[in-house]
């Protein structure tokens, strides 16, 4: 029996399965790390946290299995996007990674767009925000000029933690295409760019596909994982790729919802020609010469986090939602927004603050679980929306993530989105996108096709309730303008904020 090995470096921690090659996972380990928030905005972690959590959670992992080093067929990585890793001639870390969650730009985002405009937008196939990688590499520039004279190299974090894991440097497309650096459809770094902010394109690590071998694992790597020296190792993808693969988004038709730490509705791109004009993100996909669209809510599981801990900091999530099924649509007239650190899709605003609208006494702690739950899924809804309104179908999503744990949730999102919802029966995520990377890489099987056909295996399917969907048609409706009426008033408030 022949395994492949995904590792999915999150935001707060480090996921390792093993997968065998009828698509079984036969064990899993994760290690957490910590996040840094030195001022309002911030956020950032140390590269090496991740290095130390990943050999960690290897080694808890290969200790739950008979599984012999020699049978694993190859490794590879799905990653969070866009976070800024500044390297020296040594290829060591010159300042903490600056995360894709990461608001301080703003001003560097008005420069550049002011600067580059539909030109930029034009070749990246994105507007310029916050999140993306080249606006904090501006930051850095601006800021910290010592340190910026210093840097040889940028990575990405899964790239960072491949590096230290087989000695090589490279970034696959899908990641690279969420730097702002990458000319998407020609699928090289763009001199244009790089030329306008004083970027040397040798600044910018060597580029691969997604199932590329990109070296092997280094001997004090294997040593300590329990992993055998010269085990192939592949460049994997960007988280949401990733998670794009491992839920078959491998050709037009269906729609993957994705809940954690934030949120995304993607949907699979045949070529590059496709314009959205930036109303969404577009970026090169995991598959080879592919592309997907996608909108992002940026607080949607972190939008349920938050509640948790500050309301049922002692309570497990399913004690937490345990009564959220009792409450009618619309949470007794209470509406959320879940703009907690801004939002991405479809209002890119780094000032605007989440809000409970329609609070009275009669609502009870469950009414405000059921109203976080809906105004996630509710902004989740604005990203279909804008796939429908562009011609594109969306009648059948394959929901992952969090938002795939809880019956309730599921049975809600059929209902908001009017379509059929697919609970997968071995849910993992990007990890599992990782694994297949892997796995197709290797030769286990001859493309990511060939090996979905195994490895995903379709579970509970929700079908939505009409006259629930036609309740939140309504609320959504009123969803929609909650936006515009509270933005001047978050931006007012701006200046009293931490």
């Amino acid at each position: 029996m022949k395994y492949v090995i995904g590792i999915d470096l999150g935001t707060s921690a480090v996921k390792t399965i093993l997968v065998n090659e009828t698509g079984d996972i036969c064990a899993e380990a994760s290690k957490s790390f910590p996040l840094f928030h030195e001022k309002a905005g911030w956020s950032e972690q140390n590269p090496d946290d991740w290095v130390t959590g990943t050999i960690g959670a290897l080694q808890d992992m290969m200790a739950l299995t008979k599984a012999s080093p020699e049978d694993i067929a190859g490794i590879s990585y799905s990653g969070q996007m866009h976070g800024l890793v500044l390297l020296d001639q040594e290829h060591q870390p010159l300042r903490n990674a600056i995360l894709w969650n990461d608001t301080r730009t703003t001003k560097q985002c008005e420069e550049m767009t002011a600067a580059l405009g539909e030109d930029l937008l034009r070749i990246t196939r994105n507007r310029v925000l916050e999140g993306f990688t080249l606006p904090k590499i501006r930051w850095v520039q601006q800021n910290e000029p010592e340190i910026f004279e210093k840097a040889s190299l940028f990575l990405l974090p899964k790239d960072y933690l491949r590096l230290k894991m087989t000695g090589d440097v490279h970034m696959d497309y899908s990641d690279a295409a969420g730097t702002l650096l990458l000319d998407v459809a020609k699928k090289e770094w763009s001199s244009t760019i790089c030329e306008a902010f004083d970027i040397p394109l040798s600044f910018c690590p060597p580029l691969a596909d997604s199932t590329d071998q990109t070296g092997t694992l280094l001997p004090d790597v294997a040593a300590k994982t329990g992993l055998g020296e010269g085990t192939p190792v592949f460049a994997g993808g960007a988280d949401n790729a990733c998670g794009a693969i491992g839920a078959g988004i491998l050709t037009s038709g269906k729609t993957m919802c994705s809940i954690g730490t934030s949120g995304v509705i993607l949907a699979h791109e045949e070529d590059a020609s496709r314009d959205f004009e930036g109303k969404v993100h577009f970026f090169n996909h995991g598959k080879k010469n592919a592309f997907y669209t996608m909108g992002v809510t940026l607080s949607a599981g972190h939008s349920l986090q938050w509640f948790k801990e500050t309301f049922a900091e002692n309570e497990s999530f399913d004690q937490l939602l345990a009564e959220v099924g009792d409450i009618p649509p619309g949470a007794g007239g209470l509406l959320y927004t879940p703009y907690l650190v801004g939002e991405r899709t479809p209002h890119p605003d780094s000032v605007i603050r989440a809000s409970f609208i329609g609070m009275d006494s009669a609502h009870t702690r469950a009414h405000f679980a059921r109203a976080v739950m809906e105004g996630i899924t509710f902004s989740l809804q604005e990203s279909i929306n804008l796939f429908r309104n562009e011609g594109k179908t969306v009648d059948t999503v394959i929901s992952i993530g969090g938002g795939a744990k809880n019956d309730v949730w599921l049975q809600m999102q059929a209902d908001i989105f009017h379509a059929k919802v697919v609970k997968l029966q071995n849910e993992q995520g990007p990890a599992m996108g990782a694994a297949m990377i892997a796995a197709a890489g290797s030769g286990l099987f001859h493309s990511l096709e060939e090996c979905a056909a195994v490895f995903i295996k379709e579970g509970t399917v929700f079908m939505p309730n009409e006259e629930r969907v036609e309740q939140y048609k309504s609320l959504f409706s009123i969803y929609q303008t909650v936006y515009d009426q509270t933005k001047s008033i978050n931006e007012q408030l701006q200046p009293f904020r931490a």
